[in-house]
């Protein structure tokens, strides 16, 4: 997104897009994932309930951040999770007014 601004006047307004490339990325099929619901209720809360559209947090391996997996079905003992990012595969369009150069 910078590069569309370098070079503008302060006041200036442009508006752009950025195809799913230059922003979030397009959709990657291999992070759609089955977890099966014991290891969910192993890991987590054994009293959760979970639909489609939940946003479910999940450790990284060391335990140091997380990742977020919406839930897309929902099987007898498994959930399906796209980890895309929500925005992957969608182009975006800006509208800006440059109010500043510092």
């Amino acid at each position: 997104m910078e590069v569309r601004l370098l070079g503008l006047a302060e006041g200036s307004r442009i508006t752009f897009e950025l195809a799913p490339g230059e922003a979030f990325g397009e959709r990657n099929p291999e992070l759609l994932q089955r977890v099966k619901l014991a290891l969910l209720h192993e890991l987590g809360d054994p009293d959760a309930h979970y639909g489609v559209g939940d946003v479910v947090q999940f450790p990284t391996p060391g335990g140091q951040a997380s990742y977020a997996g919406v839930v897309r079905e929902v099987g007898d003992d498994w959930l399906l999770f796209d980890f895309n990012h929500p925005l992957a595969g969608q182009p975006l369009t800006f509208e800006v007014q440059l109010i500043g150069v510092l």
